[in-house]
């Protein structure tokens, strides 16, 4: 033991052990203890390397998945069939005006329809080309829209040109298995005004999109007297060109005849294509009169910029063929389509036959009005009805067919993506300014015309519902195809699925459900209990969604998403995905915010959910205990009563000391100003915001009321009447404006380029809703029965007045009307909600 120690101590090495010799247990632990740290240490990095790695992919797969959602359709069947707008299952709704971005043309109801459309100049005016095609409100017509139109067989238009009027008309002809034919009448007559008589050069032409061919048929010389083609679904057809008579029964008139055989990269290309074809090199040699050269298509030259590359665009080319006749007025032009598959053909459906059926066409037109809105029972004047039936003539006029993808974003994408490929068949606000589907407008739209046609609203609504994602979310403005892209600034067209609309096409719904359930046995409405059905699976989704993503920060409460995030550049940051654009909301956008206009949106469409569920055998409690609880007026006072405004107001982080002043820029001395930024209006805070009620005074203060949320006894309402029959507030002989005359944001810009939309000017749909609402206090026992009696009275008469009064005066229905004078200002024709102006005057609510 001590010679052990002694070695140790000493640090003498130990005698190396003999090969044959064991370790001992000590030395045997020792090393196995290292072993095993080790080994755990390195199976713990391996088990954090796979498990990083795991998370990892993961969460690449979770975002992938996240990022494809907002472009993966809904997966429950579609609430239309593929073939539901075929010619062999829908003919006589085949082949429709469904170009509303145009003056007068006309294509099927299918993606690569061939399209045919009229362009028109005037020859020897102080301007040089004047060449007239999409509606544009720069060309300053006289005016321009529908007179009559059904939305099936025919239509009558007018256009007035500076100094001649000419009127479009078409009738269709059901026969064969392709939505069978259709023929146009164009007549021209000169103003009485005008010193002489105008030479018009009219433009009809055939395009193929992407697919079909067109072959043109030339006599005279250069006259293009038919164009045969063939496509997918239309087979074999004709296209005819009749030479002008002065008459139906008339003689020919002298005209020069021009044409161009061409192909086009797109439809949005038409118009520029033809305006490089032009050539001032023919003559116009009338038998009596002097010889002129005049403006005619020619050959199409592209135009070719200096350093142009080859073009990156690989759409394929597809037939384009224009037949212009060059002729002075007055005139009248027939073109024919004949499809080939309509065998048994009576007669040509041109001349005197044309006549006859578009008299019997309009005979039923006029009656069907009638039984429908009543206005002669009502003793409206002749001209009154006239209106009544341009509005509503409009509106289905206006309707399109749009196919093609949005462009989408959501937070997962680091870029906008394509939405799958998808059909639209709506109405548009605007032809000039807004021509293409508008997800709020839509609902309005459908009021009026669900009470023409049921079957409209119902494909309408259907289309808007087939094109929502897995998620729920409809984009809320529709830019399909590059014909609607052409029209639309690049900052608004990517939606972001994060924003909604107001979902308006309840009230449409609403409206169908109260037909249906007045009279199932209609044939008309019979159909809606099957729409229903197969709608009810997405429009389950569509209300979740709208009660997961826009909920507010209190129960109960929601809140708009989509603000302007700028803050710094607008007086008051817009709210578009409200609808109300401008109209003031809480100055600093926060999470903070309660908004009442969608709280009550909300209310109104959980009831309606409720009452769909009912109707089909679906369970409704919850959308029923939703309608109950939104609708509670306890809980509406508590979340947006103001007591300060004495009504209701949305909550948010707010101050209302902001003004837009010039903001300062720093220029050195000695230096030129021009090399420095210009300098910009930007909002001023001069005092810190915090959280309280806006108190802005306007439509969304009416919301509760708008929406019938209010019982009939609220002492609210009384505030509400108040406050509408109020001059210096709300009230004007035009109707209501939209924010109150005492509010500090009154009639203010927004920025220096943004003028004020929904602060002060007459809006009809919103208008439309009081009158609505108005109606139905009156009829309901309360306090202030009388009182809403009264002012519907008032209040209805003024806007027909107005509207009626500005169409006599401007040719047009406008976007909105000015709350001092009632002029028509903004877009137009706008023939959109505009047009419930016909509601209001048959008192259909």
């Amino acid at each position: 033991m001590g010679r052990q120690r002694k070695r140790v101590v000493t640090g003498e090495a130990a005698p190396p052990p003999r090969k044959d010799e064991k370790p001992t247990a000590f030395h045997r632990k020792e090393k196995k203890k290292k072993v095993d740290i080790g080994k755990v240490f390195i199976n713990i990095s391996i088990g954090l390397c796979i498990f990083s790695l795991i998370w990892f992919f993961y969460a690449l797969y979770m975002r992938s998945s996240l990022a494809k959602r907002v472009v993966t359709l809904h997966p429950s069947p579609p609430v239309l069939d593929a073939n539901s707008s075929s010619a062999k299952v829908s003919p006589e709704r085949f082949w429709g005006s469904y170009r509303p971005q145009v003056y007068f043309g006309m294509k099927t109801k299918t993606p690569s329809s061939i399209v045919t459309g009229m362009m028109w100049m005037r020859q020897f005016s102080d301007m040089d080309v004047n060449l007239r095609h999409t509606c544009e409100q720069g060309d300053r017509l006289h005016g321009y829209g529908w007179l009559m139109h059904d939305g099936i067989t025919f239509g009558v238009q007018e256009i007035r040109d500076n100094d001649f009027t000419l009127t479009t008309e078409f009738v269709k002809r059901m026969g064969g298995d392709h939505g069978g034919d259709w023929t146009w009448r164009i007549t021209a007559k000169q103003h009485s005004s005008a010193p002489q008589a105008p030479v018009i050069s009219l433009m009809f032409y055939a395009a193929a999109d992407t697919q079909g061919t067109l072959e043109a048929h030339v006599e005279e010389r250069n006259r293009l007297a038919s164009i045969a083609g063939f496509s997918e679904e239309l087979g074999n057809f004709k296209i005819t060109f009749r030479k002008p008579v002065t008459g139906e029964l008339s003689s020919a008139k002298y005209a020069s005849y021009n044409y161009l055989q061409t192909v086009s990269p797109g439809l949005e290309k038409l118009t520029d294509i033809v305006k490089h074809s032009l050539n001032r090199r023919f003559v116009y040699s009338p038998p009596s009169g002097e010889k002129r050269h005049y403006i005619a298509v020619d050959t199409y030259n592209p135009p070719h910029h200096q350093n142009q590359q080859k073009p990156t665009d690989k759409r394929k080319e597809s037939d384009f063929v224009v037949h212009q006749v060059t002729v002075q007025t007055p005139f009248q032009i027939e073109v024919l389509f004949e499809s080939g598959s309509f065998h048994n053909r009576p007669n040509q459906l041109v001349g005197s036959i044309m006549t006859q059926e578009l008299e019997k066409r309009k005979a039923e037109f006029d009656t069907k009005f009638e039984k429908t809105f009543g206005l002669e029972s009502k003793d409206f004047s002749q001209a009154h009805i006239k209106f009544g039936k341009a509005a509503l003539s409009n509106m289905l006029g206006g309707m399109g067919y749009f196919f093609g993808q949005s462009v989408v974003q959501s937070v997962y994408n680091e870029y906008p993506l394509l939405y799958p490929e998808g059909a639209l068949f709506t109405a548009v606000p605007s032809r000039s300014f807004f021509p293409r589907g508008f997800l709020w407008d839509e609902g309005f739209h459908q009021l009026l015309l669900s009470k023409w046609d049921p079957q409209v609203t119902r494909e309408a609504i259907a289309h808007w519902l087939d094109l929502i994602n897995i998620e729920g979310w409809i984009p809320r403005e529709q830019i399909l195809g590059d014909e609607a892209r052409s029209k639309v600034p690049a900052e608004f067209v990517v939606q972001r699925n994060e924003n909604a609309n107001p979902p308006t096409l309840f009230l449409a719904l609403q409206e169908l459900i109260e037909q249906f359930s007045s009279s199932p046995e209609n044939a008309e409405a019979q159909p809606t209990l099957p729409f229903l059905r197969r709608l009810f699976p997405r429009l389950k989704t569509w209300f979740e969604w709208y009660n997961t993503t826009q909920t507010g920060p209190l129960p109960n409460s929601y809140r708009w998403r989509g603000r302007d995030k700028d803050t710094n550049l607008f007086l008051n940051p817009k709210t578009l995905t409200s609808g109300l654009d401008d109209y003031p909301r809480a100055s600093h956008p926060s999470a903070d915010e309660r908004h009442v206009d969608l709280h009550c949106w909300m209310a109104l469409s959980s009831g309606i959910m409720a009452s769909i569920a009912r109707l089909l055998g679906e369970p409704h409690e919850d959308y029923e205990i939703s309608h109950q609880v939104l609708s509670d007026n306890n809980l509406l006072n508590e979340l947006h009563w103001s007591e300060q405004l004495h009504a209701f107001s949305d909550f948010g982080n707010h101050t209302q000391a902001v003004s837009l002043q010039q903001e300062k820029v720093y220029v050195p001395p000695g230096q030129p100003r021009h090399q420095f930024p210009v300098a910009r209006l930007v909002r001023s805070v001069r005092r810190a915001p915090k959280k309280q009620f806006v108190n802005a005074l306007g439509y969304v203060s009416l919301f509760p009321f708008l929406l019938h949320i209010l019982r009939p006894d609220s002492p609210e309402l009384e505030h509400i009447f108040r406050d509408m029959r109020d001059f210096n507030k709300l009230w004007t002989p035009y109707g209501l404006r939209s924010l109150s005359k005492s509010d500090p944001m009154y009639m203010k810009r927004n920025t220096e380029h943004d003028a004020p939309y929904w602060r002060g000017p007459i809006w009809i749909n919103i208008n439309y809703l009081a009158v609505r609402a108005l109606h139905h206090y009156s009829n309901m026992e309360g306090p202030y029965q009388e009182k809403a009696a009264a002012l519907y009275e008032e209040l209805r008469t003024n806007i027909i007045n107005n509207v009626y009064r500005q169409y006599v005066e401007t040719g047009y229905i406008w976007e909105q009307y000015n709350d001092s004078t009632g002029r028509g200002q903004g877009s137009h024709p706008f023939t959109g909600w505009s047009a419930l102006t016909v509601l209001m005057m048959a008192e259909q609510y």
